[in-house]
């Protein structure tokens, strides 16, 4: 039997209330840290949220397959979903309340369903293909932004660019009005709030973003990979996210050159 819509999104919902709970407990306290094989660090609250979050899928949806960022993938007939359990670790690490939970369900190539979870904040961002984008329940859109020279241009640090890659960010961002670092996964959600206007960002993996997908496209923004192709399991490092139509395309002319 397929999943209805509304049995996923009560699912995200469930799993980002036990998750948060679990990880407020460690925020801002002495938490154990180790050091992952790819040299980015990993805590016991990022561990033990993505239990928990895994345990609520497994319950209610046994078949389905899961893609998180502390376990790995396992395979599923007729979904997976995508997992980050805490977005943001380094920003967790230091007290930076802008660290997300996300958890995504893609189906059939699309992602049907994201939310993200920024428990330091008491946010909840929420959007499915069947309706609007809510932050804590409230319907919230993007900017109708179409120019670059009056955009606002956000990404998470520079070091996550090549060489190659931050020149050619640097070349979309001389062409905005504003742009700021920081803030990771609630960047997307800066958009589609509608607060900042483009968010430009490589060295990701598909469980950083995919949840955010339905957020800044229910919002009536755009995400893609620097070529301006749709995001989906198998979507590279690249990705770039819009709040118009036109300001995606205006941004991609700057991008494409330096795409995977």
């Amino acid at each position: 039997m397929t999943a209805a819509l509304e049995d996923i999104t009560a699912t995200i919902e469930a799993a980002l209330d036990q998750a948060s709970t679990v990880i407020l407990r460690y925020f801002r306290k002495p938490v154990p840290v180790s050091i992952k094989d790819d040299d980015t660090p990993v805590t016991l609250a990022d561990k033990k949220a993505e239990e928990i979050i895994r345990a609520v899928i497994a319950e209610r949806f046994p078949g389905h397959g899961i893609y998180g960022e502390e376990q790995g993938r396992t395979a599923g007939d007729t979904g997976t979903w995508v997992i980050d359990p805490i977005d943001g670790t380094k920003s967790f690490m230091t007290g930076n309340p802008l660290f997300g939970i996300l958890v995504g369900f893609v189906r059939d190539g699309v992602v049907e369903a994201g939310g993200l979870a920024v428990p330091a904040l008491n946010e909840r961002w929420m959007a499915a293909r069947s309706g609007p984008t809510r932050l804590n329940g409230r319907a919230c859109s993007t900017r109708k932004m179409t120019r670059l020279a009056e955009a606002c241009l956000l990404s998470s640090s520079p070091d996550f660019f090549a060489e190659t890659e931050y020149a050619a960010f640097e070349q979309l961002s001389e062409q905005t009005q504003y742009r700021r670092f920081g803030g990771d996964c609630y960047t997307y959600a800066m958009v589609a709030g509608g607060w900042a206007d483009l968010v430009v960002e490589s060295s990701l993996h598909p469980y950083d973003y995919l949840a955010l997908v339905p957020i800044v496209e229910q919002a009536g923004g755009v995400m893609s990979d620097w070529r301006g192709r749709a995001l989906g399991l198998e979507s590279g490092q690249q990705v770039i996210a819009a709040a118009t139509p036109e300001l995606h395309e205006a941004a991609l002319v700057f991008l494409a050159g330096e795409a995977d």
